[in-house]
């Protein structure tokens, strides 16, 4: 075998696209590929291909290794995935239907017979009750269109197992991270029986079930063929792609907070204790450390920036908006229909408190109506009890953006540091270092692995300048989302206690 670093490969699956990286153990990323994915999108309805998961995953992985990851050098890989997306697949480990996305909103009868038949479980859980785009609705609605699956043995998979699967070439069992909104119990690590069988979803549909950063098999090989690895590699389970951002920015200490900005926002802190939600809004996953991770992901983003600036020259469109920033043009830019976080809307659409003087002026209330958002969503952390004063790390394809980037820490008030390499696939490298490499599989290895492998790029200070305008701005949202009768009262008064001096 050739000399040379340890090779740590993370595996990013996105709304958008697959991401693989190579990374070493002291942090250099020595090789990155992607793929395009694409998905069919009408009203609630969001599904994707999941054969075409695993031939972009083929794809980003081999160009990893041809760009210069030498694939008998990969200690351990580990995969992340939409939390939420789910499938069902046959005894041979086959997908036998479309890969509902993990904002697929149509299981709304599901959900109330969910939250009526578990409610105990999921207050138990900390979040009190299930949304109708998460895993465990989606399920009750494949069982009931497909009355003969019990029957012919097939399983629920997500996202994230169907390609786990592929690699390994055996049943995997799936990860607490991505089962959690499935109905798994993180600080047992089991499935809840009596919900289950209340629900008429027989023991044999569901995967087994282990905590992130297992070691769930290795790379056999037909998988080694078609991705460009090495048979004998280690599988790690991974999680979902919000918690692999989060390993991924480097906030593994209780008190920080990774804040990832791409299609839609994803808030993540850690804890040291579950954090119960009364509201339901906030759900947290189990961390391989043993600490907790709450948060949540809004259905706001940077996924209308493709969608209403398709084509446009974006850093000339942020050039001229800068100048109009703060804007008295409110937004609240849902990429899609109904909210999750930081309230729980599902009849929520986009809205703008008045016309756009123009295409610039849009632009600018897009990238501040984020940013308030954002805001919003550590206020109500903050409301349950949370530690937000530690670090607060942004990652996500909008960090590209220095102007939006300033905007976030104006509008958040703090500091807000920036990584020099970030993402979920960095955070699966982590995570896979984490249980492979030389820290040895510990709760402390995790914090050892991120602080080796993830450096600060640049801190951005808030700025004063426009400090009162933002808070007006902001005041002004809080009652536009409460005379909507989306967002409680009381959230909305707890944010403007922050918001005073």
């Amino acid at each position: 075998m050739t000399g040379g670093p340890d090779i740590w490969l993370g595996v990013d699956l996105g709304t958008q696209g697959v991401r693989a990286v190579a990374v070493a153990s002291d942090g250099r990323v020595l090789s990155t590929g992607s793929s395009p994915l694409t998905s069919h999108r009408r009203g609630e309805r969001h599904e994707q291909d999941p054969e075409q998961w695993w031939r972009a995953v083929c794809s980003a992985v081999g160009q990893t290794c041809a760009a210069g990851a030498d694939p008998r050098r990969i200690r351990a890989l580990a995969v992340d995935a939409t939390s939420g997306t789910v499938t069902l697949t046959d005894r041979h480990g086959r997908c036998v239907t479309p890969g509902l996305m993990y904002d697929d909103g149509r299981a709304t009868v599901e959900t109330e017979q969910v939250n009526a038949l578990g409610a105990h479980q999921w207050a138990k859980a900390g979040y009190r009750r299930m949304q109708r785009s998460w895993g465990l609705p989606k399920l009750c609605r494949l069982l009931d269109r497909y009355p003969h699956a019990v029957a012919d043995g097939w399983r629920l998979a997500h996202q994230s197992d169907v390609i786990n699967r592929r690699l390994v070439g055996h049943d995997v069992p799936t990860d607490t991270g991505n089962a959690l909104k499935s109905g798994a119990d993180a600080a047992t690590v089991t499935w809840p029986e009596k919900v289950f069988a209340a629900l008429g979803i027989p023991a044999g549909v569901l995967p087994g079930l282990v905590l992130p950063g297992t070691v769930i098999g290795k790379v056999c090989a037909g998988a080694a063929a078609e991705c460009g690895l090495v048979p004998g590699i280690p599988v790690v389970a991974g999680t979902t792609d919000g918690c692999a951002a989060q390993l991924g920015s480097g906030a593994t200490a209780v008190g920080s907070w990774n804040s990832v900005l791409g299609t839609t926002l994803v808030l993540k802190g850690v804890t040291e204790d579950l954090l119960r939600d009364p509201n339901g809004v906030v759900y947290s996953h189990r961390s391989p450390s043993g600490h907790w991770l709450p948060g949540g992901a809004s259905s706001t983003g940077a996924g209308l920036v493709a969608r209403e600036f398709a084509g446009a020259d974006l850093d000339r469109l942020t050039d001229a908006a800068e100048p109009l920033l703060p804007t008295g043009l409110l937004r609240y830019p849902l990429v899609s229909p109904g909210e999750r976080f930081p309230f729980v809307a599902p009849d929520a659409v986009a809205f703008t408190s008045r016309g756009p003087a123009g295409r610039t002026e849009d632009f600018a209330a897009l990238m501040q109506g984020v940013a308030y958002v954002e805001r919003l969503c550590f206020d109500y952390v903050d409301l349950l009890g949370a530690p937000v004063d530690g670090a607060v790390v942004l990652t996500g394809g909008a960090t590209r953006n220095p102007v939006w980037n300033q905007l976030r820490a104006d509008v958040l008030r703090r500091p807000v540091s920036l990584p020099r390499h970030g993402g979920p696939a960095l955070g699966m490298a982590v995570l896979a270092a984490s249980a492979c490499g030389e820290h040895g599989a510990t709760g402390a290895s995790l914090d050892r692995a991120a602080a080796a492998m993830v450096r600060v790029d640049r801190v951005l200070e808030p700025r004063s300048t426009h400090r009162s305008a933002h808070d007006e701005g902001y005041a002004r949202l809080l009652g536009l989302l409460v005379g909507r009768g989306w967002l409680p009262g009381t959230v909305a008064d707890h944010a403007r206690e922050r918001t005073a001096p």
